[in-house]
């Protein structure tokens, strides 16, 4: 009990530290416990950029994830929280893109986060983290080439295994088909029938289960193939 609260009041000493800057950092700060994934802590402006209050958000418990964030990027940078966390080094950090819906009537705002181990326990174990996190740009020229970027991404994670059936010269084929090129094209340029594109090209949809052109294009650009 006495080593518990001992730590409570660390955490609490840390966190007023913080809320003591909350006027000199040029972002929204989140402390979250590293067990569970709740928030312990969230500054006045990320509060109020989210249309709540530190104590609602709190009560959300998870549900808070899933309210305000695109559960999508999580493939993103989940893995990379989950490698510093493993590795422990406090001075370590980790900057990651992720969508934040900030009124329930809007679309996703971009978001460019970082974060890092805040407090370890007295075994020195990680038990808490801190986020920095600022909206980007939506007029900056950057901005939509960001997010095409990261929705390939995630296109590539979640598709890996599908595309890793195809073989090399079904690569070959998908390429050339997602450049627009017709099956005679396609024959002429690898010296094979005609008839033996066709068939390259309905394994290929079957393989990857795509149903037009636009899909297809879809593989290729995140596989770098285009």
């Amino acid at each position: 009990m006495t080593e518990n609260k001992s730590i409570n009041e660390k955490i609490r000493r840390k966190i007023n530290e913080v809320q003591a800057l909350n006027e000199e950092i040029p972002g929204v700060v989140i402390i979250h416990w590293l067990d569970s994934g709740l928030v312990e802590y969230i500054s006045e402006r990320g509060a109020k950029s989210l249309g709540t209050t530190q104590e609602e958000i709190k009560a959300m418990g998870l549900d808070y994830h899933k309210k305000f964030f695109n559960p999508e990027d999580a493939d993103y940078y989940v893995p990379k929280l989950l490698g510093m966390i493993k590795r422990n080094d406090i001075n370590e950090y980790v900057t990651y893109f992720q969508q934040v819906r900030l009124l329930p009537e809007q679309d996703y705002v971009w978001h460019l986060s970082s974060s890092k181990i805040f407090m370890r326990d007295e075994e020195g174990n990680p038990i808490l983290s801190i986020t920095v996190s600022i909206p980007v740009d939506p007029d900056h020229h950057v901005t939509p080439k960001v997010g095409k970027l990261l929705e390939e991404n995630i296109f590539l994670r979640k598709n890996f295994s599908t595309y890793s059936q195809l073989s090399g010269r079904e690569r070959d084929i998908l390429k050339l088909t997602a450049l627009g090129k017709s099956s005679s094209e396609i024959a002429e340029e690898l010296y094979i029938a005609t008839s033996t594109v066709e068939t390259h090209r309905r394994n290929i949809k079957a393989k990857l289960n795509a149903t037009s052109s636009y899909e297809l294009a879809q593989y290729a650009r995140a596989f770098d193939l285009i």
